[in-house]
């Protein structure tokens, strides 16, 4: 039961905590970082004491104090909390406490809610902090106008939720990208000013800020104390790390985010409210590998994570793309059963007129000139071959050369005035639009139901631009978003046991809020394993490699034209949600070998890859890359040393293995299945010539602490190492 919080009240779990002050007029944080351990009276009187600041020259005659909600009425003159106007005028909020209530939980942190009061514009403010036993901190707010406030609606143009950040924090970083190139790191100096990272895409976009990242100077995976955020909402976003000369408080800087919201969009009459997306805050004094570890136990932890083994994919896409023929697909089917495939997804071109992109998008019905019998005597084959059904749908799009945009030009999302340029030949169905909801609802639910699907692949292929409705071109950004909710909610709850990938051109909405309605990602478009090293990598700062689809392409990569050796394209999809992406009827008996080989290794690792560690090395040199999976007791270890290009330097030198105890001792060899990998050298060094013929045994000082000497690779290759704990 909630019970009246202290006056500071903490929130504490997983070696992190969150101090909040319950002062007047507005409360504020005291601190938020490393546990403070348990707190008398007296020890909370002294945190709170050392949080008041000096009064600075030139300033406001008071003490500025950064709050809970920041506003210019404390004197804050960074980002506001909030901004909004009553019809043009009460644009100068000023709140006050209301009440709160707190509640721990039995397995760590806990729950604190701040109510607010802004009694000259009628708004309250809800202000929720939850601390998950992971550590991971989330916090949503709600706002609502109060019955009775006056006939104006209040016009909200923003409302973020802010947390203060160190001195030390002198270091940012978070992600940019294109398509088949998601998530590219960059970091630059925490300096004064504004660091804002606005999403205009109607959705995270395949240049996501993804996770903002603040840091002690030279953070990396391994080392340095680290603060970040997510934004967990699937369209426009705001993201910003914030620095004043006169600091904010006795902090130095704001962290924060939220949903990036368009003029007009948010204009709470009376009795209504606004509820922010949730925004994930962690603190972590092992670097990134830490954070990562954070979200990743968070997420594990949800009760409707997957729990089954991850099953092996084939997507035909790669394979047939638009050229869609049942006996091709049934024999292509067979194939994939042989080399071990556990889920067959026939990707897109299966609908109505669907020839090419440019037509058929929003006909969801198949196609009988292609499909004379329905989908059925391929679902079936599949079925009886021992693997389950998956299909490709793109629901919340429609091209014009179709017939629902011919017979409701009126679902299509724009401007009254006319449409701008399509985009992939498309453009976005307004699925706030009662009818069209309930069309595209109907429509999947059908699908669903008539042949057994078990897996949805579900993209969205174009970014929303002038996203509008009717009457009068209203804003429609959020209320899209949350259709959007709405329709993966209610095919969930009709078919409990479907599961849906997130898809966006590759990997432009991996969200927080996407995965509460989904079972993976599809990271990237792009299947090239020098691309996937990175692309996979960073993906796996938010999330375990479980929810991540990891699949092997064909030599030459649709994307980028590059030839890579099978072993490597082989060990860069081993550490996912692994699946296959070419035409395995074409493949070579060896080449089929080697994939029925990796299939078997896949399924005897997923049970480690799938509930460990993930772990990555802070290496100089960027052409060389460690990463792995730890197992969460220590007892077991898969390691992957790979090489993306040429170095000046001949050796590599002793290489630590991440994840490690010191003190443990180990048995360590090298998984060949794959085949070896292609040296730059001669021979050795000499513990690699013995692990490839079986176990040897090394000590944890050896392998944690000394570290190992690693070959020389040549470029795009990858090694496989299997750790086990022993003695």
């Amino acid at each position: 039961m909630p019970s009246t919080p202290a006056r500071t009240t903490v929130l504490r779990a997983a070696g992190t905590c969150l101090a909040v002050e319950l002062a007047e007029p507005v409360p504020r944080v005291l601190h938020w970082g490393a546990d403070l351990g348990d707190l008398t009276g007296a020890d909370l009187a002294a945190l709170a004491l050392t949080a008041e600041p000096a009064v600075l020259n030139n300033s406001v005659d008071i003490p500025r104090r950064f709050t809970l909600w920041p506003t210019e009425a404390d004197g804050w003159s960074g980002t506001p909390a909030h901004a909004g106007h009553l019809d043009g005028t009460a644009a100068a909020p000023r709140l006050r406490l209301s009440g709160a209530d707190h509640r721990e939980d039995p397995d760590g942190g806990g729950e604190l809610t701040v109510r607010l009061a802004d009694d000259g514009n009628g708004l309250d403010v809800a202000l929720t902090y939850r601390l998950a036993p992971s550590g991971v901190l989330a916090v949503q707010a709600e706002l609502t106008r109060r019955e009775g406030a006056g006939a104006a609606p209040y016009d909200l143009a923003q409302a973020l939720t802010l947390l203060p950040l160190p001195r030390r924090a002198t270091e940012l970083l978070d992600f940019t990208g294109k398509w088949s190139r998601e998530r590219s790191p960059q970091s630059r100096p925490f300096t004064h000013g504004t660091h804002a990272r606005d999403v205009r895409r109607g959705k995270p976009g395949v240049d996501s800020p993804y996770l903002l990242v603040a840091g002690e100077a030279g953070f990396g995976f391994a080392r340095g104390e680290v603060w970040a955020v997510h934004v967990a909402w699937s369209g426009d976003q705001r993201y910003l790390a914030e620095q004043l000369p006169e600091g904010a408080g006795v902090h130095a800087g704001v962290l924060g985010g939220g949903e990036l919201l368009r003029p007009g969009e948010i204009r709470l009459a009376p009795g209504e409210s606004y509820t922010t997306p949730v925004s994930h805050f962690a603190w972590s004094d092992a670097g990134l590998d830490g954070l990562a570890g954070r979200f990743h136990a968070l997420l594990r932890a949800r009760p409707d994570h997957p729990r089954t083994p991850r099953p092996l994919v084939l997507n035909s896409w790669e394979a047939v793309y638009f050229d869609h023929d049942q006996e091709r697909l049934m024999r292509l089917a067979e194939r994939a059963a042989e080399v071990g495939v556990e889920r067959f997804v026939l990707d897109d071109g299966w609908f109505t007129g669907r020839r090419s992109d440019a037509a058929g998008l929003g006909d969801w019905s198949v196609d009988p000139a292609v499909w004379p019998q329905g989908l059925g005597p391929l679902a079936d084959h599949v079925r009886a071959l021992g693997m389950d059904f998956g299909l490709w749908v793109e629901p919340e799009m429609v091209n014009l050369d179709s017939g629902l945009a011919r017979a409701h030009p009126d679902w299509v999302l724009g401007p009254a005035t006319g449409l701008g340029p399509s985009a992939r030949s498309q453009y976005a169905l307004d699925l706030a639009h009662p009818d069209a909801h309930a069309y595209v609802a109907a429509a999947l639910d059908a699908l669903v139901t008539e042949y057994g699907i078990a897996f949805l692949k579900w993209d969205h292929n174009r970014e929303v631009h002038e996203a509008v409705h009717a009457p009068g071109d209203r804003p429609a950004g959020h209320v899209q978003v949350e259709a959007l909710y709405r329709l993966l909610d209610g095919l969930r709850a009709r078919h409990p046991g479907l599961e849906v990938e997130s898809c966006a051109s590759g990997g432009g909405r991996i969200d927080l809020g996407i995965l509460a309605r989904t079972d993976r990602v599809w990271p990237s478009d792009c299947n090239d394993p020098v691309e996937r090293q990175a692309v996979q990598r960073w993906t796996g700062q938010l999330l375990p490699p479980e929810l991540v689809g990891t699949h092997v392409g064909a030599a030459a990569s649709h994307t980028t034209a590059r030839v890579t050796a099978d072993s490597f394209r082989l060990a860069t999809a081993l550490f996912g949600h692994a699946g296959i992406e070419q035409d395995l009827t074409a493949c070579p008996p060896e080449e089929i070998a080697r994939l029925t080989a990796w299939s078997a290794l896949y399924r005897e690792l997923r049970p480690l890859l799938h509930s460990g560690r993930t772990v990555r090395a802070d290496l100089e040199d960027q052409a060389r890359l460690l990463h792995g999976v730890v197992a969460a007791d220590g007892s077991a270890a898969l390691y992957c040393w790979a090489r993306l290009t040429t170095s000046p330097e001949g050796q590599s030198g002793r290489v630590r293995l991440p994840g490690l105890d010191g003190a443990g001792r180990y048995r360590l060899r090298v998984r060949t299945e794959l085949g070896l990998p292609s040296l730059h050298q001669t021979g050795g060094p000499a513990w690699l010539e013995r692990a490839v013929w079986g176990w040897i045994d090394l000590p944890g000082a050896v392998l944690a602490t000394a570290g190992l000497p690693m070959p020389t690779l040549n470029p795009q290759q990858a090694l496989l190492i299997e750790v086990r704990a022993h003695g």
